[in-house]
């Protein structure tokens, strides 16, 4: 059998990355695991925003959060109110339901930035001094979400930026790190 240059070098075609093998089960335990992370992650974070934003679930509602925010040197204080508590919201629920995966986890990424930078770095790591503890958990979970995916059960599953990669991490963490970084320098 002859073969030319071309044929030698090229890879056997690889299987479809969701090939099933024989037998093997149609939903793994990690495709229930990273949806249930996902689903508790996002909806409590989008909780949290909803906090801010409308004063549910004990949170105090955008004018206290408006005027908190203010005092730490964010003004208009309303108006950053609405960009963490909106970026919380949007974030946990395109997480909650995988949808534009990489900036929903950018949005989090962002607003966890600037509460350690502004609020928590200050006090140290540990949360029982109200240190970053929880920040960092939040981002890296998040960047986590970006790098791995949303999925198999995700509204982003048919798209390129659905399946995770560096490419969808690197993108959360650059947008995430440079909108603090606006934020912080205005």
């Amino acid at each position: 059998m002859k073969f030319t240059i071309n044929e030698k070098l090229r890879a056997p075609p690889q299987p479809e990355p969701d090939a099933r093998v024989a037998g093997a089960p149609a939903v793994s335990a990690g495709d229930c695991g990273l949806l249930l992370l996902r689903i508790t992650f996002g909806l409590l974070l989008a909780g949290h925003g909803c906090q801010k934003l409308f004063g549910i679930f004990g949170g105090d509602g955008l004018a206290a959060t408006g005027r908190y925010l203010a005092s730490l040197g964010f003004r208009p204080g309303v108006l950053y109110a609405v960009i963490g508590g909106g970026s919380e919201f949007l974030g946990g629920i395109g997480l909650a339901l995988g949808l534009f995966t990489p900036l929903a986890s950018a949005a989090l990424i962002g607003v966890m930035i600037n509460a350690m930078v502004t609020v928590t770095a200050a006090h140290g790591l540990w949360e029982t001094q109200g240190g970053v503890e929880f920040n960092v958990c939040i981002a890296v979970v998040a960047l986590a979400i970006a790098a791995i995916g949303p999925g198999r059960f995700a509204l982003d599953r048919p798209f390129r930026w659905g399946k995770g990669g560096w490419t969808e991490a690197a993108f959360a963490l650059c947008v995430g790190g440079i909108s603090a970084a606006i934020a912080l320098a205005l």
